[in-house]
């Protein structure tokens, strides 16, 4: 393991922009795990599109699943409710139809903690669907155009 991937793994965890920048400008390997076998993209702040962004540009793998509950970061996006890092993730090629190791798509997860633009989101990227359909991994809408109609599920549910 090289150091670069704890301090990459690090800085992205803190939402530090500027440092993940410069250490995958200098060379960090973006998909090498930290000294916990998690990758930068998976330790995250998820609250922060821009990380995941630069992570992305740089060749993170946004598929990549924990393997002890097969989360990837797209159910934790969902789970947490950040949309803006939602759609960065599905835009560079995030499978959304993909079950953690409980069952759950990153839709049924948004929907338990009741963010319902995400779920939306989820919804309208997967046709308005439920389950085992698979998601497009076309959405070159943005987030207010894909949810429209669809927050009334997660509204329905939650009323």
């Amino acid at each position: 393991m090289e150091p670069s991937a704890d301090w990459l793994a690090t800085a992205a965890a803190r939402g530090r922009v500027e440092e993940v920048r410069a250490l995958l400008e200098a060379g960090a390997p973006p998909n090498a795990p930290n000294s916990y076998g998690r990758r930068p993209i998976q330790v995250m702040m998820m609250g922060s599109a821009r990380v995941a962004e630069l992570l992305l540009l740089h060749g993170a793998e946004p598929n990549c699943a924990d393997p002890a509950t097969l989360t990837r970061p797209v159910h934790d996006a969902a789970r947490e409710g950040f949309l803006d890092t939602l759609v960065v993730l599905h835009r560079a090629g995030a499978r959304l139809d993909v079950r953690d190791a409980w069952g759950r798509l990153p839709v049924d997860l948004a929907e338990e903690r009741s963010h319902c633009d995400v779920a939306g989101y989820l919804r309208a990227a997967a046709g308005g669907t439920t389950g085992s359909s698979p998601a497009r991994t076309d959405a070159a809408e943005g987030p207010s155009e894909m949810i429209g109609s669809h927050l009334w599920v997660c509204r329905r549910r939650h009323a």
